[in-house]
């Protein structure tokens, strides 16, 4: 089974966490896998399974991008902070770039990340 991958900057874990909790039914079914953060707020609040990597500055992101590239994961789900610059802003291109070359969804916001979770479990 294919993974989805969580990842969210930190103004926007909590809308990260509505959005798995609102979506449990369907992410049980699935393999998830984030970065440290992230995986770590999934767990202490939901009864998912996550896979957690590094935190994302710290090359979690780039762990995540190589299960892309190892054909690993169905769908990325990363609920960029846009407001806010980001320090490690070359891991975040790059994992864009790896979900391009392999032709991996990847929403950036809410509204897409359930149009592809709708989208993958029909």
């Amino acid at each position: 089974m294919k993974a989805i991958a969580l990842i969210a900057h930190d103004r926007m874990k909590e809308k990260m966490l509505d959005f798995v909790k609102t979506n449990q039914g369907i992410l049980k079914d699935y393999q998830l896998i984030a970065t440290a953060t992230t995986g770590k707020l999934i767990k202490d609040n939901t009864a998912l399974e996550v896979h957690c990597f590094l935190s994302g500055p710290i090359g979690g992101d780039m762990q995540i991008g190589a299960q892309i590239a190892s054909e690993q994961v169905s769908m990325v789900v990363f609920l960029r902070d846009p407001l806010t610059a980001q320090p490690h802003e070359p891991d975040i291109t790059a994992l864009l770039r790896v979900c391009d070359v392999h032709n991996i969804p990847v929403a950036t916001n809410l509204a897409g990340a359930n149009i592809f979770l709708q989208a993958l479990v029909k």
